[in-house]
């Protein structure tokens, strides 16, 4: 080596980059200008010799080797070629060309940098990650990796043998941020980030905001270029808005993707593609508005369904590319049918290619395993008080929404996030600065993503599921809410499922568990849901959950899906709950779709069916879904008959349904009171037989008697059959209708009338009558009187000439008594 080379040499930078611990090998790699000459240094490991080509200038230098490691340098006079490359030798025959990718000094602007560590840089993921670029006419790929801790972070992949000392990478000026633009490296190639450590420890990573992953076991990157989809779903992004609002009727099918249809002949997950016409055919002909879908971002454990998740920008690799996906979501748009994303900012798994001591050090997730740890998952939490990580999240949910077009994103285990002692004992977790268990930090990071979410994606839907309390989860933010659209109603779901699970003959005393919903249901906006979790881990499925013999079973899960479907809330059903599935949710294995085919699952498909169409098209079961005025109980207070009966209105009267459920396995007569004058008709009966029901059901339209009953100024009688739901919509009198009912009024209040005279004159006839009796009577009894009065008088008269001639003999007894008295 001659002396002028040598003096050139940065020996200690130089024996940095053969032992792989330089952050800024741009400073020494690559050419530099020094005086009238470039210093061209390269570091090929394993290579026996380099040239350097300039084709622009048709010239070859020959480097020389300052170190048996594979470091080459050389000095050529002249300014840095145009266009030059290194011819590498291995051995004697083998040599490639390659170029130089330390002559590129690309890496994120300051604005970039400063807005990602502010924790407001919303697209961050154009930026980090990979990037197919053309630099200097030159076709390449830019990676870039937030890893501040490291002492050295490599891009590794096929395009270098998968050895971290070829590309070893610079730090960005601010010292978290490793950058490199590696021409010549195209989509679909794979790669992982070398990252070594502080204490000496070196590692591969995936990269977290990655385009692309492999399908599992194997877990590398994959440079994707997700920019040339040509979407065609014009009609429905306008149209969004309109179609998600807080009265929209929203009827969701969750699915997990690999259980929703296989190939046939090999049981191996469909494409995005294959799936797409397969998802718009059922979900159209069964009436629901929008699908969700379990958590599509890659994950390593099928059995996790997606839930632990390692690469939250890559679509997973399962069922094919992102575009694939993007071609996914377009048809069904196309289709009219809205997409909702399970998204999982709770928690990450452990797996050391992911994100768990990213850089050495705990980067996503707090160091404190009192902090970052949930003890029952066997996951990580993010530590969402670091600007990065938050903006991680927050322009993970944004890239699928705007580069996706996904229409909602529901938020996996929201309370999880809310409480610090969530799932934890005394012990297990630290206050906030407060003294309290709540997590200050992801309420700012929840606010956040819901308020920058409605400000650069308006008609964008955002769910919480979350299963507490915790008040305000859909109040405005600026009314200190957490700004959701959508709460998942876990209580009704809960209280809901125990009450129909009892034999009907317990029903009675639990009535509450049905009502309770109602009081607080317009707390937040609700979505009722009968999702995955209620059909896994050993729970049975919907019709499993039911009591009774298999018609009893199907029987109660029509009027479970008929109270659904008509109690306020936006609405969900897991696949599978359709038809009747008796086999719980697995992962391994497709829908028993061959159940339609018997009844009573056909008749039980069909019965989802006729309420999905209900619902969208009878507005008093959405249109005043969040308030008040949309829903009054007529009667709920007879638990000894379990049955509920209410009201669903909307603006007009005229829209008005009355529901009917009778949750007891026996026959009723109810009647049922009333708000308006006119005919009911009975739209839906579980019972019906083309539900898989014995056909007992109100065939007839019903009229109105004015009697006051439930507080309501009519009624009408109906019979229900044993668990049973009826569902009645309102008829008001027509004008020509109104006409002959006064008519008949007038008719019957004539013939009433006439009827009351006809009575009167009765009344008065049988009166005169029984006056001529009384007279006659009277008469008679005056005769006899006076009859009896002569003969007492002739009596009277005999007994006085008696009595006078008793006295004459007395008299003349005492004279002859006188007489003999005065002869003594």
């Amino acid at each position: 080596m001659n002396d002028k080379l040598y003096k050139l040499m940065n020996w200690p930078r130089i024996e940095g980059i053969i032992y792989s611990e330089e952050d800024n090998p741009h400073e020494v790699l690559g050419p530099h200008i020094t005086g009238k000459s470039v210093l061209f240094q390269t570091f090929q490991p394993g290579a026996s010799g380099v040239f350097v080509i300039a084709e622009s200038e048709n010239k070859k230098y020959k480097m020389e080797m300052v170190d048996e490691s594979g470091y080459f340098a050389c000095l050529a006079a002249g300014k840095i070629p145009e266009h030059y490359e290194y011819e590498v030798q291995y051995g004697k025959k083998e040599s490639v060309r390659v170029k130089d990718a330390y002559r590129y000094h690309v890496g994120l602007t300051e604005n970039d940098i400063d807005k990602f560590n502010a924790g407001i840089h919303y697209t961050i993921y154009e930026k980090l990650g990979t990037h197919l670029m053309t630099v200097d006419g030159v076709e390449g790929t830019f990676f870039a990796v937030w890893a501040p801790n490291a002492l050295r972070v490599s891009v590794v992949g096929d395009f270098n043998h998968w050895d971290g000392r070829v590309h070893q990478m610079k730090r960005s000026k601010d010292g978290g941020i490793f950058e490199m633009f590696i021409p010549d490296v195209k989509p679909g190639e794979c790669y992982k980030f070398e990252i070594k450590a502080k204490g000496g420890l070196t590692y591969l990573k995936a990269d977290p905001y990655a385009f692309g992953q492999q399908l599992r076991p194997e877990n590398a990157s994959i440079v994707r270029d997700i920019s040339g989809y040509k979407w065609k779903d014009k009609k429905w992004i306008g149209e969004r808005e309109k179609n998600q609002q807080e009265n929209s009727p929203i009827s969701v099918f969750e699915m997990y993707l690999g259980s929703f249809r296989r190939n046939k002949d090999t049981d191996e997950y469909l494409n995005y593609r294959e799936l797409a016409p397969e998802v718009v055919k059922y979900v159209k002909e069964m009436g629901y508005t929008h699908v969700e879908l379990l958590p599509i971002m890659e994950h390593p454990l099928d059995a996790s369904w997606g839930y632990q998740v390692i690469g939250y920008y890559a679509p997973t690799a399962r069922y094919g590319t992102a575009e694939d996906f993007m071609y996914f979501v377009d048809t069904l748009h196309q289709a009219g049918i809205g997409v909702i994303l399970d998204w999982v900012p709770a928690h990450f798994p452990r797996d050391t290619y992911g994100l768990s001591q990213f850089d050495g050090t705990c980067l996503y997730e707090h160091a404190d395993p009192r902090q970052g740890a949930h003890p029952h998952w066997g996951t990580l939490i993010y530590n969402y008080g670091r600007p990065q990580v938050s903006n991680y999240l927050i322009a993970n949910a944004l890239y699928w929404v705007e580069k996706y077009h996904i229409d909602a994103i529901r938020m996996d285990a929201v309370a999880s996030m809310l409480y610090l002692d969530y799932g934890k004992r005394d012990g297990e977790w630290v206050a906030n600065i407060y003294g309290g268990n709540e997590n200050l930090q992801a309420i700012e990071l929840l606010k956040h993503l819901n308020s920058v979410m409605k400000k650069r994606n308006p008609g964008v839907l955002m769910i919480a599921e979350e299963s507490t309390a915790w008040p305000k989860i859909t109040g405005k933010l600026e009314d200190d809410g957490l700004g959701f659209d959508i709460k998942w109603n876990m209580g009704f779901m809960n209280d809901f499922i125990n009450y129909i699970s009892y034999d009907p003959y317990f029903r009675a005393h639990h009535h509450n568990e049905l009502t309770f919903s109602m009081v607080y249901a317009y707390s937040e906006n609700f979505m009722l849901v009968f999702s995955h979790d209620e059909v896994v881990h050993g729970k049975s499925t919907m019709v499993g959950k039911m009591p009774g013999v298999l018609e009893d079973k199907f029987a109660n899960l029509r009027i479970s899906y008929t109270y659904m479907m008509t109690h306020p809330g936006k609405k969900l059903l897991f696949m599978g709950q359709d038809i009747g599935e008796f086999r719980e949710f697995d992962e391994t294995r497709e829908t028993e779709w061959s159940l339609i085919q018997h009844e009573p699952h056909k008749g039980l498909n069909r019965l989802v069916k006729d309420l999905n169409s209900l619902y969208r098209k009878k507005s008093a079961l959405h249109a005043l879904d969040t308030s008040p005025e949309g829903f009054e109980w007529i009667n709920c207070i007879s638990p000894e008959k379990c049955m509920v009966s209410f009201l669903r209105k909307a603006e007009k009267k005229e829209e008005v349904l009355v529901v009917v459920v009778n949750f007891a396995n026996t026959a009723q007569k109810f009647v049922i009171g009333v708000p308006y004058e006119g005919k009911y008709k009975e739209i839906l009966n579980t019972d019906a037989k083309c539900y898989g029901g014995l056909g007992r059901v109100n065939s007839d339209v019903i009229f109105v008697m004015e009697e006051e009953v439930d507080g309501k100024p009519y009624s009408f009688t109906m019979e229900s059959a044993p668990l049973s739901a009826s569902i009645f919509s309102y008829i008001p009198y027509t004008e020509k209708e109104k006409e002959q009912i006064e008519r008949k009024k007038a008719v019957l209040a004539a013939e009433l009338r006439a009827e009351e005279a006809k009575c009167e004159a009765e009344v008065a006839k049988e009166e005169a009558a029984k006056a001529r009796q009384e007279a006659e009577n009277a008469n008679k009894l005056a005769r006899e009187a006076m009859d009896r009065a002569r003969e007492a008088e002739k009596k009277a008269v005999e007994e006085v000439k008696k009595a006078q001639e008793e006295m004459k003999r007395v008299e003349k007894l005492r004279r002859e008594a006188e007489i003999k008295s005065s002869n003594i």
